[in-house]
């Protein structure tokens, strides 16, 4: 009888042993092997656990109970994607082999022409895009990491104020979060925000000082792994101008989404993304070509002014033709005045007090000083002559 009982002590446990082996082998990267060594190389630190959102990527796994879940931290975010297999297709080929081939000079197992992009190779996949948006928005502010504090001690006042942390100015790196599905983002928001919401949603996680994004691809057309990567970049944009010096207070509405706009248009022009209110239905068009729709506005008088643009409160202000300008005017500046669109934020953002707390008072004043110092532009409708002649001249009429 003793030896009955060890036997089947013996054998749950080895039955427990092998389960948890094989959770184990389901959890394994096939493409970098979880090996920090490798990760290292690639710009990557590991596959979780990490701290992720309002409570820890612990509870955010429970909350997310029901979908499999794919974690990665890169070197300035956390990523959690839920998100099956991706079929590429004919015109997409080009654009895949490209990321892959990037994608397998850092993780040999890599093979650029894969045609099913499966879940772990999608998550690499996604941080690569991420970290590649980050670069890109760095450029347009010009900045580069090594002008951000460590985040190892409060501002002394001394020299020029940078933020508070090494993330664009906050302390925790960026987070996104790829859901499959409505009821996963749902759960989540109202969990660990308290956000009763069914909208994807941009989110500043205070007590972490970091910058989070929940997406859900049932959303419009982000099944399609084209919009989702042009999604993810209207987002990422924002929340990196929002971080950048540290987010401690709003900045103009029409930068924001004209920053959005163009990240996401360089991506691809095919889909877009439009902010709104909650609770409102945001302007919307599925042309892909802008520049038209812009030279029409701008020939007829019809386009909003700058001094309309900068008084905009709420993302309610948004209407089409403002979503068209916002993009166009962030497109005139990045191509004609690329130090002087850089400047003008610079100037907007981390503003500080004679005691070195964060002010973001007589915000317009100093929006509006900035146009003749950093663009040249002695006043608005200066700039407005200047963007509709360089809109003339610059835009196909269809």
């Amino acid at each position: 009888m003793r030896r009955f009982v060890a036997l089947c002590i013996a054998l749950v446990a080895l039955a427990g042993a092998l389960l948890a082996q094989k959770k184990d082998d389901k959890d394994v990267c096939p493409y970098c092997g979880n090996d920090p060594e490798l990760m290292a190389k690639a710009g990557l630190v590991n596959h979780g656990p990490f701290d992720f959102g309002a409570n820890g990527i612990e509870r955010a796994e429970t909350l997310l109970a029901a979908y499999d879940v794919k974690w990665l931290q890169s070197k300035h975010f956390e990523i959690g994607f839920a998100l099956g297999a991706w079929k590429v297709k004919d015109d997409e080929k080009k654009k895949f082999r490209a990321e892959l081939e990037k994608l397998a000079a850092v993780l040999p197992k890599v093979d650029p022409k894969e045609r099913v992009i499966d879940p772990w190779l999608r998550t690499h996949l996604y941080a690569q895009r991420c970290e590649e948006i980050y670069a890109r928005v760095q450029e347009l502010l010009g900045v580069d990491d090594s002008m951000f504090p460590d985040g190892t001690k409060p501002w002394d006042t001394t020299g020029k104020y940078m933020g508070e942390g090494p993330y664009m100015g906050q302390k925790g790196k960026f987070e996104v979060l790829l859901l499959p599905a409505e009821a996963a983002l749902t759960t989540y928001l109202k969990n660990e925000f308290g956000l009763p919401t069914k909208k994807n949603q941009r989110w500043n996680i205070t007590d972490k000082d970091t910058i989070t994004v929940v997406i859900n691809i049932t959303e419009g057309s982000l099944r399609e792994d084209m919009a989702l990567h042009g999604h993810v970049g209207f987002n990422l944009a924002i929340n990196m101008l929002d971080a950048f010096k540290h987010y401690s207070y709003d900045t103009p509405i029409w930068i924001r989404e004209g920053l959005g706009h163009f990240v996401e248009r360089e991506i691809t022009p095919k889909y877009n993304t439009f902010d709104s209110s909650e609770g409102s239905v945001a302007a919307m068009t599925s042309k892909a070509k802008w520049e038209p729709e812009v030279k029409k506005l701008v020939a007829a008088g019809e386009a909003p002014r700058m001094a309309e643009l900068v008084n905009m409160k709420d993302y309610a202000d948004l209407t089409l033709p403002t979503h068209f300008v916002t993009w166009s005017m962030v497109d005139f500046l990045v191509k004609t005045n690329p130090k002087g669109f850089a400047c003008l934020n610079d100037a907007i953002h981390g503003r500080t007090d004679a005691k070195g707390y964060a002010d973001g008072s007589n915000l317009l004043d100093v929006h509006r000083e900035s146009f003749p110092t950093c663009l040249g532009y002695a006043t608005y409708q200066e700039f407005d002559a200047a963007w509709a002649a360089w809109v003339t001249a610059n835009y196909a009429s269809q």
